[in-house]
C-alpha cells in the first residue's frame, strides 16, 4: 500500500493527513493545476471522482495528473463494477501505476444513481458485485491466470501480466455489510458522508474484520464554513441521503415522503434543486460546520475517537478550489 504523508503542520503537535477528492467538471487542465498544488502541500494522497458522463474522464484525468507531479499517490475515488468491465478497470490502473511510478490505488464502490441513471445501468446486487470486483482485481494484479463466471461480469482465460501485485484496493459505502465486506476484503476503506454518530461503529467494524493486518480507514465529508457552503452541503446530501441504509434514515427523522420528494427532486432538476428538501438539522449529522477552528478541532475529534486514518476533502467545484485546498491546509496547521 502507497505510504500516508502527512499534511506539512508545523503549527499542531499532532498533525493528521488528509487527501483530496477532486471532482472532474471542468477541464482537465484545471483539475491537474489543483493536483499540483494537493502535492505541494503535501497532501497524502489525491482521488478523483468516476462520475461517467457527469464530468471529465478519470483516466484521462488521473493521467494528465501523473505527467505533472512526482510522489502524490492517485487514483479513482470512486469506480464501480457496472460502467467499465473490471477488467477494463484492472487495466487502466495497472496502465497508471506503471506510468506513475508505482503510485496507482483503486477505490471501488457500487456506484450511485448520478453515474448510472444517466447510463440507463440498473445497480444489481451491487454487495456481490463489488466482492466480485476486488476479488478479480486481485488475481490479475497478481498475474493470475482468470476464468470467472459472476454476477454483473465474466472472465475467460483471461491474464494482465504488467500489474505491480501489491497495488491497494479501497472500497466505499455506507451499509453495514459493505463495511463488513471492505474490512475483509480490501486494504482500507473510504466512509463517505457517514452519520457522525456511527462513525464509531463502522469504524470498530473494519478494524474488527481487517484484524491485525494493516488497514486505512479514511473519513470523507464537506466542511462548510459559511452559509453558501452549507448550502453546498444540502445539495450533496440529496442524493447520498436516498442512497442511504433505512437505518440512517429513520436516525434522522427521514419519512418515505421525505424520499419521495428527493427523488422526484433529483429527477426533475438536479441536487440543487432537490436541496430544499433536506432539513438544515439533518446536514450537521453528516458535515463538518461552524468556524475554521472549531471545524479542525471537530475532524480532529472525530479522528482520534473512531481511530480513522486520513481525511479526504471532496472538492466539488473548480470556483475557488485552489483557495479552499489551501485554506483547508492551513486549519489543520493552527
Amino acid at each position: 500500500m502507497a505510504t500516508l504523508r502527512n499534511v506539512k503542520d508545523e503549527g499542531h503537535p499532532n498533525p493528521i493527513p488528509i487527501s483530496v477528492n477532486l471532482m472532474p467538471n471542468g477541464p482537465v487542465a484545471d483539475i491537474v493545476d489543483l493536483a499540483v498544488l494537493a502535492e505541494n502541500l503535501g497532501l497524502a494522497r489525491c482521488w478523483v471522482y468516476d462520475e461517467g458522463l457527469v464530468t471529465r474522464d478519470v483516466y484521462v484525468t488521473l493521467t494528465a495528473i501523473a505527467t505533472r507531479t512526482a510522489s502524490i499517490p492517485l487514483g479513482p475515488g470512486i469506480t464501480n463494477p457496472f460502467v467499465r468491465h473490471p477488467g477494463a478497470t484492472a487495466a487502466a490502473i495497472a496502465s497508471l501505476d506503471e506510468f506513475s511510478g508505482g503510485r496507482a490505488f483503486v477505490g471501488i464502490g457500487a456506484g450511485g444513481g448520478i453515474t448510472l441513471d444517466p447510463l440507463a445501468i440498473e445497480r444489481s446486487r451491487p454487495l456481490t458485485a463489488v466482492a466480485e470486483m476486488v476479488h478479480v482485481l486481485r488475481r490479475l494484479f497478481a498475474g493470475d491466470r482468470l476464468d470467472h463466471e459472476g454476477h454483473a461480469f465474466s472472465f475467460r482465460n483471461a491474464k494482465l501480466d504488467y500489474a505491480r501485485p501489491d497495488i491497494a484496493v479501497f472500497v466505499a459505502g455506507r451499509g453495514p455489510k459493505m463495511t463488513a465486506l471492505g474490512g475483509e476484503v480490501a486494504d482500507g476503506f473510504n466512509l463517505s458522508y457517514i452519520h457522525k454518530d456511527l462513525l464509531g461503529s463502522h469504524a470498530r467494524a473494519l478494524r474488527l474484520a481487517a484484524g491485525d493486518r494493516p488497514f486505512l480507514i479514511t473519513y470523507s465529508t464537506m466542511i462548510a464554513l459559511t452559509d453558501q457552503e452549507f448550502d453546498d452541503a444540502r445539495a450533496q446530501l440529496t442524493f447520498r441521503l436516498v442512497d442511504s441504509p433505512s437505518a440512517v434514515k429513520e436516525l434522522i427523522g427521514m419519512t418515505s415522503a421525505d424520499e419521495a420528494n428527493l427523488r422526484s427532486a433529483l429527477a426533475e432538476g438536479g441536487p440543487r434543486y432537490a436541496a430544499r428538501h433536506v432539513d438544515p438539522e439533518w446536514v450537521s449529522s453528516f458535515v463538518i460546520s461552524g468556524t475554521a477552528s472549531e471545524c479542525a478541532e471537530e475532524v480532529r475529534a472525530l479522528m482520534a475517537a473512531n481511530d480513522i486514518d486520513e481525511f479526504q476533502l471532496p472538492v466539488l467545484d473548480l470556483d475557488g478550489a485552489a483557495q479552499f485546498i489551501e485554506r483547508t491546509a492551513e486549519m489543520f496547521r493552527r
